[in-house]
């Protein structure tokens, strides 16, 4: 069988037509888009291309896409930007305990910084529920942050309703997007968010490269400073072939989307009904219906998700056990926590994360070598593990 690749939420190898799309804009069109000569104004042009499509595939305008190194830098600039820009209205910030490293993290520097941050709580399947939401806004907050869908469990959020809430009242808010662009349809018109992050390397595209919608009107500090790049946003050369290629991937991830979420949805589906049939005391992970379709956290009672990965890893089979940012930790998952996942299951989770080159051929076979593995593990597990 040879190797096979189950980790596509941390990343998505590149497409050739994305690699195709690219080549050009390392060589041959290699001028820098700030020149007024005729080798920076092609490049200009192929920048300029590129976020026209990304906003017309997002639902939004030209000028309110900026391009950045990926997710988290995209992340910081809109939470730390927007928190220091609105200070002056009030110092409270909401986010959730469910969130990714890269907002949670931000949030807990700004906190050092004088601000206070309200972690909202998630119910047992990762929702995170609106009401929550309005009852903890006060007459000082200014900003919220919710992810659209989980990277770990793949539960999507009810973005639209606390949208809702947070516009009748004027609070920015922002929603890493990042598991979910791609994936499912994202309009930030419909959803109702002021700011949106996502990175291309989700979606078979290169990695180093991402983009952060600003609505308009919207008022963000910047982080850096040195250039005009970016509407001085985000200082700096741009990334053109790069920001190519996550155009190129987003409109080819938009185009096949119905299709591939309906195949990825079968496969996944197969894959935990073989697991659930075939090993005993196993637990998915996330809502049943309103998650990701590529998505599968499973936790096997009993067995150290980590042993498990690397008993999968010598017969060729890559998982996680977790976001890739987090890995090597020896903590549980704190999406798994927040969940209110028993410590000891929580430490036996493995995320499956299927993606473009899988098959219904390659779901058995992980099952023939996930089924003995586990066994074994068990049995080597000491006791009351």
């Amino acid at each position: 069988m040879g190797s096979l690749y189950f980790d596509h939420s941390a990343t998505t190898p590149m497409r050739p037509e994305v690699i195709q799309a690219m080549m050009p804009y390392f060589a041959e069109h290699a001028g820098n888009p700030s020149s007024i000569h005729m080798f920076g104004q092609r490049a200009k042009r192929a920048l300029d291309e590129a976020r026209r499509t990304v906003a017309d595939l997002l639902g939004a305008k030209p000028a309110e896409i900026y391009f950045t190194s990926g997710a988290t830098e995209s992340n910081n600039i809109a939470i730390q930007g927007a928190a220091k820009s609105y200070a002056m209205f009030g110092r409270h910030l909401i986010t959730s305990a469910f969130e990714h490293h890269a907002v949670l993290h931000t949030f807990q520097a700004l906190e050092k910084q004088g601000f206070q941050v309200t972690y909202l709580p998630v119910d047992e399947q990762g929702l995170v529920r609106p009401e929550e939401v309005e009852k903890a806004l006060r007459p000082d907050t200014i900003l919220v942050s919710i992810m659209l869908a989980n990277n770990e469990v793949g539960t999507v959020q009810p973005i639209r309703e606390i949208a809702g809430i947070l516009r009748r009242r004027g609070i920015l808010f922002h929603t890493d997007a990042v598991q979910a662009v791609g994936k499912i349809p994202v309009n930030v018109r419909e959803l109702g968010v002021d700011m949106l992050s996502l990175t291309a390397h989700k979606f078979y595209g290169p990695k180093g490269v991402g983009a952060l919608y600003v609505r308009e009107g919207v008022e963000i500090a910047p982080l850096f400073f040195g250039g005009h790049q970016e509407g001085a946003l985000r200082p700096g050369t741009q990334n053109v072939p790069g920001i190519v290629g996550l155009a190129a991937a987003l409109r080819l991830a938009c185009q096949e989307m119905e299709e591939e979420s309906a195949r990825l949805r079968r496969l996944r589906d197969l894959l935990e009904q073989s697991i659930i049939e075939r090993i005993p005391d196993v637990h998915i992970n996330g809502h049943p219906d309103k998650r990701l379709a590529h998505i599968s956290n499973v936790s096997f009672a009993g067995l150290d998700g980590e042993a498990l990965l690397l008993a999968l890893d010598m017969q060729g089979i890559a998982v996680s056990t977790g976001s890739a940012c987090t890995a090597g930790s020896t903590e549980p998952s704190h999406v798994l926590r927040a969940m209110g996942v028993d410590p000891l299951l929580a430490r036996g989770s493995i995320r499956f994360s299927l993606g473009r080159d899988n098959t219904e051929e390659d779901i058995r076979f992980l099952i023939e070598v996930l089924v003995p593995a586990v066994s074994r593990l068990r049995q080597m597990a000491p006791a009351g593990a």
